[in-house]
C-alpha cells in the first residue's frame, strides 16, 4: 500500500512514531508526501522539499535470519538505481556512491536515510524528479534534465516494486550477489574518494571495492587499504581533487 499525504513534517518520523506507538505498519507499505516541512538527511541536514519530487519512506521488519541490518543501505541504493535507470537516456550513466547515493554523471539524484526503530528499519528516500536543490560543494541533478519530469505517483509505484524485489533477493541469496551487483553499478575501482564527517580531516584514497560485510574499502597513498564502516563519502571532484576516470 502507498499512502499519499499532502504535507507532513517527515515521512521517516511519521513511520517511526507509528512503530514506537505499536501501531501496525506492514512491511512494504509506503508513506509519500507532496511536501515535507521537517525532512532531514544525513547529519540532520534539511531534506530538500521540491514540488514534484519524490519524498517517501517505507520500513523493513527485521528477521533473525536476515543479513546485517546495515547492508539495507546497499539494498536501498540498488532499488533506487533500478527505479531511475529506465528514465535516464543514454549516453548518461546512473551510478552508485557508497553506501546508497544514486548519481548521474557524478551529480546526486537520489538520497537515502535509514533509521533503526526497535526491530524495524525505516528507509527514507528522496529523488529529484522535477527539480534539484542547490547544495554547496555538491553537484545535483533532476530527472527533468533528461526529458519531462516523471509522474510522482507512477514513480512511487515503480520504486516500491524495485525495493520489494531487492529486499527479497537480500533475504533469499544473502550478501555476496548483492555486493557484486552494487559494485558493478558503482564508480570504477580506483576512483578518488574523500571520507570523513563534517569538521573532521577527511581520509583520501582510491575506491577499492567493498568488504565482505558491505563496508567501503579505501586504498591509501601508502598502499594500505582502510575499511570504512561509516562516514560521508565525496568523489574526488567534490573534495577539490581530480576525480580521475569515472
Amino acid at each position: 500500500m502507498i499512502q499519499f499525504v499532502a504535507s507532513t513534517g517527515s515521512t521517516n518520523a511519521d513511520l517511526a512514531a507509528r512503530i514506537s506507538s505499536q501501531e501496525r505498519v506492514a512491511e512494504g507499505d509506503w508513506l509519500v508526501a507532496d511536501r515535507q516541512r521537517a525532512g532531514k538527511g544525513r547529519q540532520g541536514r534539511e531534506w530538500f522539499d521540491g514540488a514534484g519530487n519524490f519524498m517517501g519512506s517505507t520500513l523493513v521488519l527485521l528477521q533473525a535470519s536476515d543479513p546485517s541490518a546495515g547492508t539495507l543501505a546497499l539494498v536501498a541504493g540498488l532499488a533506487g538505481l533500478e527505479a531511475v535507470s529506465p528514465l535516464v537516456p543514454p549516453p548518461h550513466m546512473v551510478q552508485l556512491k557508497w553506501p546508497n547515493d544514486v548519481l548521474i554523471g557524478g551529480a546526486k539524484l537520489c538520497g537515502i536515510l535509514l533509521e533503526r526503530v526497535g526491530d524495524a528499519v525505516v528507509v527514507g528516500v528522496g529523488v529529484n524528479l522535477a527539480a534539484a536543490p542547490q547544495v554547496e560543494g555538491k553537484r545535483t541533478v533532476a530527472l527533468a534534465a533528461f526529458g519531462p519530469a516523471p509522474d510522482r505517483d507512477t514513480f512511487a509505484a515503480a520504486l516500491a516494486q524495485c525495493f520489494d524485489l531487492e529486499l527479497e533477493r537480500w533475504r533469499t541469496f544473502g550478501l555476496e550477489p548483492l555486493l557484486r551487483r552494487w559494485q558493478a553499478a558503482a564508480h570504477p575501482i580506483g576512483t578518488l574518494l574523500s571520507v570523513g564527517e563534517p569538521g573532521e580531516a577527511p581520509v583520501k584514497g582510491q575506491f577499492a571495492g567493498l568488504a565482505p560485510d558491505g563496508a567501503l574499502q579505501l586504498r591509501l597513498a601508502n598502499g594500505t587499504t582502510r575499511t570504512v564502516h561509516a562516514g560521508e563519502v565525496r568523489l574526488g571532484e567534490e573534495s577539490g581533487d581530480a576525480a580521475g576516470d569515472r
